[in-house]
């Protein structure tokens, strides 16, 4: 069996690879999407972040592949016709970044009622003020998108005491959630939330979900937390409310364009928490990546139901 894999894990994961697909034969892929062997009738590819447009679809144009393994859980980059259209299998890294990212979102949070960047502000002026706080207990959150990611952001919010609203394409009762509701009342979950979480997928149908209407209907003392893709929001409208003080601030890991411009109004916003694509680092990822994929190369190789199967057509 040939497989494509990022250079640096190649060597690494050979004798792994090769006690589940004996005889295997590793084609090193380099930083640019290069494969350092010949590609053709490699039949399983390993994808990972940071590669151009024009190579990912190089490589999802290989003769022979069967399936694509990407260590992102998000699939908007690489859904390119020639793979959705493909018979190619697409399985994601769903579940690997569930741990970092929700706690982000409940840093941010109590950063946001515990005024942790006036008190940072005051610290470097070398000033001596209190300011009243708040408690997370007590307040709801709106968590748009029960997937993966945000059941656990949920998990953690109720250990905190808070009311959690949730939002799926599919409503189904949930241990971590106190309502879950359909697609057609985010407006009713906007409107009852202190605290809006965007933790859905970036689709046809999600892309722009929140603009001025969606914005006009939270609480003017309500923050909007993004940590999936920047495109679910219209960053216009964001501004203008953040401006005008129609919601009460935004914490942001993802944006429209990335690296954030340095000329967007949002880095002097005083109610804008920023963090740079960053929810979810942590020393774990990689060797959760890495376990995942060899559990579906198992899985694959014994002709076994593969986990993380993407719906391509749905895009998640």
């Amino acid at each position: 069996m040939k497989l494509l894999l990022p250079e640096e894990m190649a060597d690494r994961l050979r004798d792994a690879i090769c006690r589940i697909a004996p005889n295997c034969q590793i084609v090193p892929i380099g930083s640019d999407g290069t494969p350092k062997g010949d590609p053709t009738n490699a039949e399983v590819l390993f994808f990972r972040w940071g590669l151009s447009a024009e190579a990912t679809r190089r490589l999802i144009s290989t003769p022979g592949l069967r399936w694509m393994h990407t260590a992102s859980a998000g699939v908007d980059h690489i859904l390119f016709p020639e793979l959705r259209d493909s018979d190619i299998l697409l399985t994601n890294a769903s579940g690997v970044f569930d741990i970092p990212i929700a706690e982000t979102v409940l840093a941010y949070m109590l950063a946001v009622v515990k005024r942790l960047p006036e008190f940072l502000a005051q610290q470097r002026e070398r000033r001596w003020h209190k300011l009243p706080l708040q408690e997370l207990r007590g307040l709801t959150v709106g968590i748009v998108g029960l997937g993966n990611i945000g059941t656990e952001i949920a998990r953690l919010c109720r250990a905190f005491g808070m009311r959690v609203l949730g939002l799926r394409r599919r409503p189904a009762p949930s241990d971590v959630a106190d309502e879950v509701l359909p697609p057609e009342r985010l407006h009713d979950l906007l409107s009852r939330s202190d605290f809006v979480v965007i933790a859905a997928p970036l689709t046809e149908q999600t892309r722009g979900l929140i603009g001025r209407a969606e914005l006009a209907a939270m609480k003017p003392t309500a923050w909007l937390i993004n940590i999936s893709r920047g495109a679910i929001v219209d960053e216009e409208a964001l501004i203008e409310a953040l401006r005008e003080g129609r919601i009460g601030g935004a914490c942001l890991d993802v944006f429209a364009a990335e690296p954030l411009p340095p000329e967007s109004p949002l880095w002097e916003m005083p109610n804008v928490l920023i963090t740079p694509h960053n929810s979810w680092s942590s020393p774990h990822i990689e060797e959760r990546e890495v376990d995942l994929f060899l559990e579906n190369l198992r899985r694959y190789v014994a002709g076994e139901p593969l986990l993380n199967v993407v719906d391509k057509r749905a895009g998640y």
